[in-house]
């Protein structure tokens, strides 16, 4: 497990910050095909220290690298002091994507988008009937993550050209649930940047798309809901209640 320390910590979110106002250097951050890839050990490491029904994961650089560095929360959603903040960095897909969601009314679906997150396969088999629905609509995550390759430096350099950077986000808010999945064998998450239309700002909001990885994903003729796919989370700013 890769961690920064508090100073490491804070100099990362302030590069991140430094970096956010100037569009070619977060071109160069940026590839619209990376992902962050989030370890076992990781997802451990914050189930036992976060104390809120959220997490927070902050945004920075490193070596000239965007890293994603998780931060817990107490009960009242202020972030906790500790002395080691595990991080992921921004990297190329080793192989394709699978999304899974096995939908109520026996339809399985899956999605694969390639390393360059692009579909290039889709299928559906039918099996028994399902009681629940999923947690979050396939097609609107593989919608929102193609909409982030095609249009996220378009996205970027609005934001820098006309707001100087200072709607971009520094923080993201996440359920917890989004790395605690019911289903048991979890090995990692890939958290893929998505891009989605908020009603309530009028605006595209960029947002982080959690999906799971298991040591036995398909679980054929269950009666239970199979999704590798979890929730939206929230961009600061603008959504910085917390």
């Amino acid at each position: 497990m890769i961690i920064f320390n508090r100073e490491e910590y804070a100099a990362a979110i302030a590069a991140w910050d430094t970096s956010s106002k100037d569009y070619s250097t977060i071109k160069k951050l940026i590839p619209p095909n990376y992902v962050f890839t989030l370890s076992f050990d990781q997802i451990d490491w914050l189930k036992k220290n976060n104390k809120c029904d959220d997490f927070c994961s902050e945004i920075g650089v490193y070596k000239n690298q965007l890293v994603l560095i998780l931060c817990p929360l107490d009960v009242n959603g202020q972030k906790i002091a500790v002395n080691e903040y595990p991080y992921s960095i921004l990297a190329e897909l080793t192989s394709n994507l699978t999304l899974v969601e096995t939908k109520e009314y026996t339809l399985v679906k899956n999605a694969v988008l390639s390393k360059e997150l692009q579909q290039v396969d889709k299928t559906a088999d039918m099996y028994l009937p399902v009681a629940n629905m999923p947690i979050m609509e396939q097609d609107k995550a593989v919608a929102a993550i193609e909409l982030w390759r095609d249009e996220g430096s378009t996205w970027f350099y609005r934001e820098c050209d006309e707001f100087k950077g200072a709607r971009i986000f520094k923080r993201f808010y996440v359920p917890v649930e989004d790395l605690c999945p019911s289903k048991e064998g979890l090995s990692y998450i890939i958290c893929s940047f998505g891009i989605k239309f908020s009603e309530i700002y009028q605006r595209p909001l960029v947002t982080l798309i959690f999906i799971s990885f298991y040591k036995d994903l398909q679980n054929t003729g269950s009666v239970e809901v199979i999704s590798n796919t979890y929730d939206w989370s929230r961009p600061c700013p603008p959504i910085c209640q917390l």
